[in-house]
Formats: structure tokens, sequence, C-alpha cells
């Protein structure tokens, strides 16, 4: 099923795209959140701080490849707004041979180095092998997650923002059932919550893939799409490798501030696990919003209806400002009782901490809900660099927190990390936005779309 998003009214298609996105995305969440509860639970404290001090590392890599599959179907949701099929199917095959070279090369070289990666960061000695156990096997599997990645990028980009919720949903059913069995009944322990996640990834990849060749006949490609599209793997790597080295330069900062928050010891490094999974549920709306505004703002581009961009990202900014005020008052607020899920009612050094860094997050989500807007608005104008520039200035925030505020604060200084990089980054990617936006508005040409590269 497609759909197309430059006709009709914008904050409708906008937010009748955004909410299996959100839902989908919160499921996602499912898995890593359901290794955390089910680790820290059954396992203990020092378990669920060797899954949780593996995320900036497994951030790294993963996000290089989410942003990687991300960029990819840019060209494809402009080629279907411009209502050039034979250019979907090219980009789709594109998209297909840089994908299997991105699998085999990022699997060797994570692998190799994961353990030198985890010492280098000063990972506590009592949870570094489970640290290595559980990500070496997570990064086995990305394949699995290319694949998810790729295929789910893809439908959306041609407006199916649907099916790959439903394949998320069967996927974290089976994660959960999986994790249960592995960890509480074979004993497998952190290494369990891998097999977990990787194997249900594989599935609903697969799922995305199979439907895509049944249903979506705009996306049956043969051979002949491969040797037309390795003529265009320039121009998808244009796209695709600005995205995903600026989803690494990220994760570069919280790899930085994985460092010093290692050394204030595995409760601090639980009660910041903690934390940042209510805080990814949270925030899932504003990345969905901002996720639904890559495909509205890449097909209208591709129709040449750039006023139509403006109008739906002003809409999305009031929306995402109300639900940003209400996710942050719920952290607020409820921050002690949400953390007390993943470790139980005792721990409550780790419940402390976890709430003071739900109160500094939850406080400035507003600046994130921006954030998001920009940036995927400007990728999906097919301007990779400025949200590139914007994952340096995130960089450099993450850095000085973790340089400086972690040392005199202490956990608040790293809880404030995010917030300050939130608005390091806000800050040239509202700019740019308003500068692109003022240039293209009075060069609309409503009636002749834009001509994308084939």
């Amino acid at each position: 099923m497609t759909k197309s998003m430059t006709s009709g009214k914008p904050v409708k298609l906008i937010l009748l795209f955004a909410l299996p996105l959100i839902v989908g995305n919160i499921f996602q969440q499912f898995y890593s959140m359901a290794d955390t509860v089910i680790v820290g639970r059954t396992i203990g404290v020092n378990a669920l701080a060797a899954v949780g001090c593996t995320g900036s590392v497994s951030f790294f890599i993963l996000g290089f490849v989410m942003g990687f599959t991300s960029g990819l179907s840019i060209l494809i949701a402009q080629r279907f707004g411009a209502g050039d099929e034979e250019g979907i199917r090219c980009s789709f095959a594109a998209g297909i041979m840089l994908s299997v070279a991105l699998t085999i090369v990022m699997t060797f070289l994570a692998v190799a180095l994961i353990r030198p990666a985890m010492e280098l960061l000063q990972t506590p000695e009592e949870i570094l092998d489970d640290a290595v156990s559980y990500i070496r096997i997570i990064f086995w599997g990305i394949g699995a997650s290319v694949l998810f990645n790729l295929g789910s990028n893809t439908m959306r980009a041609l407006g199916d923002s649907r099916t790959p919720l439903y394949f998320l949903i069967f996927a974290c059913c089976v994660n959960i059932v999986l994790d249960i069995v592995l960890i509480a009944v074979v004993g497998m322990g952190v290494a369990g919550a891998g097999v977990a996640t990787i194997f249900s990834q594989l599935l609903s990849g697969i799922c995305c893939f199979v439907y895509i060749w049944k249903k979506m006949p705009v996306l049956r490609i043969n051979r002949h799409h491969f040797h037309l599209a390795k003529k265009q793997l320039g121009d998808h790597l244009r796209v695709a490798f600005p995205m995903a080295f600026q989803m690494s330069i990220i994760a570069i900062g919280a790899l930085i501030l994985q460092f010093a928050l290692n050394g204030l010891g595995a409760v601090s490094v639980a009660a910041y696990t903690a934390a940042q999974k209510i805080d990814s549920i949270a925030t899932m709306p504003l990345n969905s919003l901002g996720q639904a505004m890559t495909t509205y703002t890449a097909q209208n581009y591709g129709a040449g209806k750039y006023e139509r961009i403006k109008k739906g990202v002003f809409q999305c900014i009031l929306i995402s400002l109300t639900v940003s005020i209400l996710m942050g008052l719920m952290n607020i607020f409820a921050g002690s009782n949400l953390s007390a899920i993943f470790v139980g009612s005792g721990e409550q050094d780790v419940i402390a901490l976890s709430k003071t860094y739900l109160v500094i997050n939850g406080s400035c989500y507003w600046v994130l809900g921006l954030l998001f807007i920009y940036r995927f608005t400007l990728q999906g104008l097919g301007n990779g660099w400025v949200p590139t520039v914007a994952g340096i200035m995130e960089l450099i925030m993450r850095a000085t927190a973790a340089i400086i505020l972690v040392e005199r604060l202490g956990f608040a200084g790293a809880s404030s990390a995010s917030p300050l990089a939130w608005i390091g980054a806000c800050i040239p990617l509202g700019l740019a936005y308003h500068i692109t936006i003022r240039k293209m508005v009075p060069k609309q040409t409503e009636t002749a779309p834009v001509t994308v590269q084939r």
C-alpha cells in the first residue's frame, strides 16, 4: 500500500503517518527494554549495568546503519513524489547493493574491535565480560538490523507507515518470549538477551521484504535494475553517508559521556540505563513526528510543492510542542515510579539518580521536538550536511558535559549532557531550515515537479 502526501491537509497526513511510527518506535524500544527489565529483575543490577553500558557503543555502530538506510530511502520518496516509477526501482536496487556492502564491512569491524573498545571506555571490571558477551552477539546480527531498516524505511518512503508497525509488534512479542525462555529458563544470561533481540529483528526484516515483493509492485526489481543502479550509487552515497556520519558523530559524544559515567560506578551506570529507557519511550512521539516530516518533505520536494512543505513544518511544530510538554511533565512527576519498574522498589539509590536524569531531560523536551522537525525536514530535502554539522555540535556539547560537568556535578552533570546537545544542534538546524525555505518558496512552481536525478 502506497500513499501520496502531496495532496490533502498536511496536519492530517502527518499525524496519520506519524501515529503508526509512534507505536512502532515504542515497540522497537521494547526490544531493548524487555532485555533491561528481565535482565535487571532476574540476574541483578550488575547485569543491568552490563547491558546498559553497551548503549553508546551500540548506537555508534547501529546508528550509522540506521542513518545510512534512512538516507537511501530519501531518493525513493523524492522519486515517488515526482511519479518516477522506474527511478524508484533503480533506487531500491542501489539501496540493496549498498546495504549488503555495508553489512559485511560493519560486521567485521564491530565484532573485531568490541572488546578493546569496551576496555578503552574503562568499563567496570565486574561487568566487562557480560557487556562484551551481549554486544558481540548484537553486532553479529548487524545484517538483521540492516534488513529491517532498509525494508521499513523503503515502505515509509512510499507513504506506508502501518505495515512496518505490524511486523514490529509481532517481533516484539517474539523477543519478550525468547528473553524469558533464554534467560530465565535456559540460563544463558545476558547473551540470551542478545540472541532474542537479533532473532526478532531478523524475523521483522524478512516480513518486510516478503510484503514488499507481494504487495508493492512499484518496488519489484529485476536484474537490469541492478545494472542501472550501478550508475546511481554515487548519488545515493552522497545522501546516505552524511546521515550515517551524523548519527555516528552524535554517538561519539555518547561514548565520551559513557567513559565519564563509568567512572561514577555501577550504580550510576544502572541508574542512567534505566532512565534512558524511560526517556527513549517519552521522546518517541517527538522522534516519530520528525520521521514523518522526512517522507512528507521528500515527496513534496519531488513534486515541487515548496509552500506545502513550509505549511506542514509549521503545523508539525505546534503538535510537537504540545506533546513535548505532556511527556516532560510525565517524566518529572512520575520518574521515580517508572524507574522502579526496571530495578525494583528496593534500589533507592538507583531510583533517586534516575529521577534526577528524568527531571533535567524532561524539562527540555520542547527543544528536542524542534530539533527533530528541522533535522528530518532538511534530510527530506536531500540536505545531509547541515544535520552533520548539528551532529558535531552535539558531540562538542556532550564532550563538554563529560569533561567538565561530570567532574563538578557528578551524575547531574552527566544528565545535563543531552539537553545541552539538543540546544547546540537546534541552532544551526533552525537557521538552515529557515534560510532554505525562504529561498525555495519564492521559486514555487506547483505545476512543475522537481526533476530528480536518475
